[in-house]
């Protein structure tokens, strides 16, 4: 039993492919993607366009793109972008 209680299983909601709406497709593309698969292409695009906060590394300052995803917030914490991306995944 405790063998079984090591192994880890995957939640099948967060690998179903959820759309992207226009706004979020603007960073991750417009191809249906799995929750996990869309925060880490906006991690790719905050990290290659230098949108953390180098003295807060959990506040992304937003730019035009990702201010359309975080419902025109100028910045939000790495805590919060789950959040915004429900509403714009369907």
């Amino acid at each position: 039993m405790a063998e079984a209680s090591k192994t880890k299983k995957l939640n099948p909601a967060l690998a179903k492919p959820l759309q992207p709406s226009p706004e979020l497709a603007a960073v991750v593309g417009s191809s249906p993607l799995p929750r996990t698969e869309v925060v880490s292409k906006v991690w790719e695009y905050i990290k290659a366009n230098n949108l953390q906060n180098p003295e807060n590394k959990r506040e992304i300052p937003a730019d035009a793109k990702l201010q359309a995803v975080f419902a025109g917030k100028d910045k939000v914490s790495m805590f919060e972008m789950n959040k915004h991306f429900a509403h714009h995944l369907s």
